[in-house]
């Protein structure tokens, strides 16, 4: 698995946590899905993400996005 993958798995699972959180638990909980959604949004103009320069530090192999 490369690193753009790994993100957008990551990213999707925190996605749904948050979903399933804020349904069940209390609408707080749907912060989490609006800050995955900016931070996505800011990485496709500026390229920065904090997640894949972790898992690059860590040896995956970059992808086509985070190259």
């Amino acid at each position: 698995m490369n690193i753009d993958r790994t993100v957008f798995a990551f990213a999707g699972v925190v996605t749904l946590i948050g979903l399933a959180l804020g349904l069940f638990f209390h609408p707080y909980w749907f912060a989490i899905n609006a800050f995955v959604g900016l931070n996505m949004l800011q990485a496709a103009f500026t390229g920065f993400c904090p997640l894949a320069m972790i898992l690059k530090r860590l040896g995956l192999k970059p992808g086509m996005a985070f190259a």
